[in-house]
């Protein structure tokens, strides 16, 4: 006659429990009625930067509710499963409840994770940039596989992403590039990626094969709805270039000087986009990353916590790394924060970063329940 799996069943419920109350269930049934009472007025759309809000609130509290119903369907589901293959001595169905149990224990992991995403602008969709440090064609290289990196996990999460600039290295790679990518909590896993990210391997561009170690810095700051109102950027403050818009190889891809780049003149940000067919709509676009990063660099300040929020980097070189991506002379993705390290380089790099992204978040929740 099959086990019973009850105590992992009572287990699973526990935590059931646990999450219903971290999400504070109760409120985001309410909330759900609240919104769906403002997406169906009549006059919504007359704001269409409140309606953009409703509409992205109402997803992400719909999309919670539905995933923790039929979480909590399902485990009900089991344990009927459970007791009827004990009754009926049936290996089929106790196999079957072995497997849903693991199915449940691995959606409440990614449940939980998300649960962590509680900071001021977790939900907030993300502006990345990566700019290559030491390591010369090597971490140019390196910041446009990194990009390629976060762009597939972007894909894989059916996050939209829309690249604003790219400035191309000489002979390969990215002196820099800045993309944005808008999604669900898209800010809240993208900023455990912010620091100087380390590649070890053989150079592609040595011609004689010799290891080379390079670096790129990953910068993340969200997208605020109200970044407009928020920050004032007077015209005396910035510089504004125009230029041509050019591909790899200094290839020219545009015929007219339609590429904006802004330069904030007291602080010295700068922000660039290429990508938009007129002036007008790169000025606008660089104006709204310019704005992102004056507001990330104001929170800064008012929260005197630069070195935790920002991780101070001061150099894009040796001894600054948050994670070491090694492709010789063994295979090792390794965070240097988390511990979290695997095998399985390519993975990594065509955008599973999942596992990396979450050890990091546990990280950050168990050294805040240690302060």
């Amino acid at each position: 006659m099959p086990d019973t799996h009850a105590d992992e069943i009572a287990t699973a419920r526990g935590r059931v429990a646990q999450l219903e109350a971290d999400l504070d269930i109760a409120a985001k049934r309410q909330r759900l009625e609240e919104l769906q009472e403002l997406a169906a007025s009549p006059g919504l759309w007359d704001d269409p930067d409140r309606a953009r809000g409703v509409t992205t609130e109402l997803s992400r509290v719909e999309g919670d509710l539905q995933r923790y119903d039929a979480l909590v369907a399902r485990l009900d589901d089991l344990e009927v499963l459970d007791e009827l293959a004990a009754e009926e001595d049936d290996e089929g169905s106790a196999s079957e409840v072995v497997a849903g149990l693991q199915a449940v224990g691995a959606e409440l992991d990614r449940f939980e994770i998300a649960t962590m995403l509680g900071g001021e602008h977790d939900h907030d969709d993300a502006i990345v940039s990566i700019h290559a440090g030491e390591g010369g064609v090597d971490a140019m290289d390196w910041a446009q596989m990194l990009q390629r990196m976060y762009l597939r996990w972007a894909e894989t999460r059916g996050f939209d992403t829309e690249v604003f600039d790219q400035s191309y290295g000489e002979e390969a790679g990215l002196k820099s590039t800045t993309f944005e990518v808008r999604g669900p909590d898209a800010y809240g896993w993208l900023n455990a990626e912010h620091g100087v990210h380390r590649l070890v391997r053989i150079s592609p561009f040595d011609s004689q094969a010799r290891r080379q170690t390079s670096f790129a810095l990953v910068d993340v700051v969200p997208v605020l709805p109200e970044v407009d109102e928020e920050v004032d950027v007077p015209d005396e403050d910035i510089r504004v270039d125009v230029y041509r818009s050019s591909g790899p190889g200094g290839q020219s891809v545009n015929t007219t000087d339609s590429a904006v780049r802004i330069t904030h003149l007291p602080t010295g940000l700068v922000a660039s986009c290429q990508n938009e067919k007129s002036q007008h709509q790169n000025r606008a676009a660089a104006l709204r990353v310019l704005k992102a990063k004056l507001a990330e660099l104001e929170r800064q300040k008012r929260a005197e916590q630069l070195d935790e929020l920002r991780g101070a980097v001061q150099n894009v070189g040796f001894g600054s790394q948050i994670r070491s991506y090694v492709l010789h002379p063994y295979q090792m993705v390794k965070d240097l924060r988390s511990e979290h390290e695997t095998g399985n380089v390519q993975a990594v790099l065509d955008g599973d970063l999942d596992a990396l992204i979450e050890a990091e978040l546990r990280r950050r929740v168990r050294t805040t329940a240690e302060a």
